[in-house]
């Protein structure tokens, strides 16, 4: 399939007429062919008048027509063969394995979704049965199912080109909930995201769904995504990038004449508990497991864990010599773009300004756009008084803090701020400990590890990739496995409906044959 450089509006390919932008070889230090023409409001207007006239017509059309649409997207990304990682290989520098892998997980959350939709749980049907003689009134029938928001915004992040883009979580999740997706592309991934986009722009028409259930804008700047989110049509969006870009984002929403939420996953340090007997255990082992999360994907993880919260002592004193030994030995990669290699640099001198012990450096090669590997230590005291010790690095460096005492360590916890991920490594003797930190813990992220890594989100019923506030813009939702469909549904009550109006969930001949709470009792009633 060739790239052309053009948006796809609806069923539409158009050439914007805006700046020309081409996407970015990090590993070559070049342009890549071809130009895109820049989209503007006219084309963000456009897409989301195809997408609100396209949002009862498919949120009404049969779940196993949605759930096919999803399949055949899989079916169609899958087709792309080599000529998708070859482009996304290029746009990112990110290994052929591993852009390999993602492709396997774009297709497996779309099928899990697909799944998803036919099981119908997510419709929640609650029916509970009029009380005409109940005393003193009587109770009217009320029935209950989930219906979609509408439209939803869809922003590609910056290092996943393909699970967290056009075709990734956020889109796979609204389109099951049954709502049209606009999606503005990363610029980073321009090649990449029209490739997608030409996959999915054919699924809907082999589903034969209406065109506007997906469109895919291209523009430079912020105009166009801020153009997109303060557009009536739309009545949610989905982010993954900066706290800075989600904030805008949250608030350009905020300020709408009628507000919508924003599910803007943005900034976590994912703290490490190196808990005593663990350290006294496996200080080598889990240095070098440690040092080997800490630099994957040249640090490019929401989940990169970028701190270790530890107790002063001998076995830390092991820990922290055999991670500088093994950071030493990693050499400066290529990161996704010559911005995030920027901010990357920057975010080092500022941790080095910051009174923070450097401990360990990488080794330092000729990669363009590169990240050389650091490793910091600090006291508790110094982190306590030092708030930007907390802010979040994005790329292979990661801040060991050293407490005193467990008092010291759980206070170091009490003051992080909300995060994707906290992991515990622990033995047996370490329980004690463990369950004081808990309940912090609890409290302060979406998902806690025990004797892993956070790096590596599996998709599935169970997952939470989400957390409290600066992780996420709303801690109640997960972007990564099935209750992402969660956030692009609202509930609707229907009182004393006639049969005939009721949808088709709610009917008591139950046609779709779900699992419905009916008067209390769960089953298929």
């Amino acid at each position: 399939m060739k790239i052309t450089g053009e948006m796809l509006i609806g069923a539409s390919a158009v050439r914007g007429t805006g700046a020309a932008l081409r996407a970015f070889d990090p590993a070559r230090n070049t342009e890549l062919e071809p130009a895109f023409g820049g989209g503007g409001a006219e084309e963000v207007a456009r897409a989301c008048e195809l997408a609100e006239a396209a949002f009862d017509p498919y949120r009404f059309a049969p779940l196993e027509t949605r759930a096919q649409f999803l399949e055949a997207i899989a079916d169609n990304i899958l087709a792309l063969g080599d000529t998708l990682i070859e482009r996304a290989q290029a746009e990112s520098a990110l290994p052929k394995a591993r852009l390999e892998g993602e492709r396997a997980r774009t297709i497996g959350q779309l099928k899990l979704f697909a799944s998803l939709v036919r099981e119908g749980r997510w419709l929640a049907a609650t029916l509970d049965s009029a009380q005409p003689d109940r005393k003193p009134l009587p109770r009217p029938d009320l029935r209950l199912q989930k219906i979609p928001v509408g439209p939803v915004a869809v922003f590609g992040a910056s290092n996943f080109p393909l699970a967290f883009s056009v075709a990734g979580g956020d889109t796979a999740s609204a389109f099951a909930a049954g709502c049209p997706v606009v999606v503005k592309s990363h610029p980073a991934h321009l090649g990449t995201s029209e490739l997608v986009g030409r996959a999915i722009q054919k699924a809907v028409a082999e589903s034969g769904l209406p065109e506007g259930v997906f469109s895919l804008v291209v523009g430079a700047g912020n105009a166009i995504g801020e153009a997109l989110v303060a557009h009536p049509a739309i009545r949610s969006v989905g982010f993954t990038g900066s706290r800075r870009g989600g904030l805008a984002l949250v608030g350009i929403a905020a300020q709408r004449p009628e507000p919508i939420p924003v599910f803007a996953e943005m900034s976590s340090v994912n703290p490490l508990f190196a808990l005593p007997g663990a350290l006294a255990a496996r200080s080598d082992t889990l240095a070098a497991a440690y040092i080997e999360s800490v630099t994957l994907g040249v640090g490019q993880f929401c989940t990169n864990p970028g701190l270790v919260i530890a107790l002063d002592g001998p076995h830390l004193d092991e820990f922290i010599d055999a991670a500088a030994h093994a950071l030493e030995k990693k050499g400066a990669q290529t990161m996704l773009t010559a911005g995030i290699a920027a901010a990357y640099a920057d975010g080092v001198k500022a941790r080095d300004a910051a009174g923070a012990a450097r401990l360990a450096t990488g080794a330092q090669n000729d990669a363009a756009c590169s990240a050389l590997p650091a490793l910091y230590q600090t006291s508790a005291e110094a982190f306590l008084a030092s708030p930007q010790l907390a802010d979040e690095i994005f790329g292979p460096t990661s801040l060991i803090v050293v407490c005193g005492d467990e008092d010291e360590m759980l206070n170091v916890a009490r003051h992080l701020e909300g995060q994707l991920t906290a992991t515990l490594h622990l033995e047996s003797d370490d329980l004690p400990l463990a369950r004081r930190l808990l309940p912090v813990l609890e409290r302060k992220v979406g998902r806690i590890l025990a004797n892993g890594f956070p790096t590596g989100v599996e998709v599935s019923y169970a997952m939470v990739h989400g957390g409290p506030y600066p992780a996420t813009s709303d801690s109640r939702a997960t972007s990564v496995g099935a209750m992402a469909i969660e956030r692009f549904l609202r509930p609707v009550c229907y009182q004393d409906l006639p049969a005939a109006l009721l949808p088709q969930a709610l009917s008591d001949d139950n046609p779709l044959n779900l699992w419905r709470l009916r008067d209390g009792e769960l089953g298929p009633n």
